[in-house]
């Protein structure tokens, strides 16, 4: 958590209501009655994956369906647990980045750097037939971004090997830690089901990066005051 109010951000609680739907209505909540259940239900979830999630080998093929894969594969996800984290990390870190950023900007943001991140994780593994689905890659640009935009906001961190103790650091300290990982990951990850490191990586590395070069101060040169008048106070 940030030891910040959140302010109005309806860009990202629209993002977080949207996700929690289609999960809700989809197969894999266990909710809707309509798939199955059993060997049924795994079936349905397995086809579901497949028609709205990334598979990196009908993506380059050039399917027009395929296409629109990178996007609709934002707002899928595997299970409550891939959901909720994901969503606790949007939420957090999400409408300080929307507040800064405005509401047109952060949504073509956040689109766009899911989208890319995907392609990214596909590119990496164009032959694989396996598919992605969730929100992590645009929700890692988001905290890339946050790092480059609040690197001094306060982060509450819960530390396993400090009994999981929530401790508070600074986002230029945590940010960057939770990156590593991630690039660590990504290179011992095997091949097949799992946890995308590499578009956690992509999309991250394009939120900093985006922030950097949208957000850089640029050097102005002030006119010089002009005279101030008698009987007036300069304040």
């Amino acid at each position: 958590m940030i030891d910040r109010w959140r302010p109005a951000a309806p860009v990202t609680y629209t993002l977080i209501a949207a996700c929690c739907a289609v999960f809700a209505l989809g197969p894999a909540s266990g909710l809707n009655p309509a798939y199955g259940a059993g060997e049924a239900l795994a079936a349905a979830q397995r086809a579901y994956y497949h028609r709205w999630g990334v598979v990196p080998a009908d993506l380059f093929e050039g399917s027009a369906r395929a296409a629109l894969t990178p996007l609709t594969a934002l707002f899928v996800h595997g299970g409550w647990v891939h959901l909720l984290g994901n969503m606790l990390f949007l939420y957090v870190f999400g409408a300080m980045t929307e507040e800064r950023m405005g509401r047109v900007e952060f949504t073509l943001f956040y689109l766009g750097c899911g989208c890319l991140a995907l392609l990214g994780y596909a590119a990496a593994g164009a032959d694989s037939a396996q598919s992605l689905v969730g929100a992590s890659g645009a929700i890692s640009a988001v905290l890339g971004a946050f790092l480059y935009l609040f690197p001094r906001a306060r982060v509450t961190s819960l530390l396993p090997f400090l009994f999981f103790l929530p401790l508070r650091f600074p986002a230029w300290l945590v940010l960057p830690f939770w990156a590593a990982l991630q690039w660590i990951a990504a290179n011992r990850a095997s091949t097949g089901p799992g946890v995308a490191y590499l578009a956690h990586v992509v999309g991250f590395t394009l939120g900093f990066l985006y922030a950097w070069a949208r957000f850089t101060r640029t050097t102005t040169v002030e006119a010089a005051p002009a005279r101030i008048p008698e009987g007036e106070n300069q304040s």
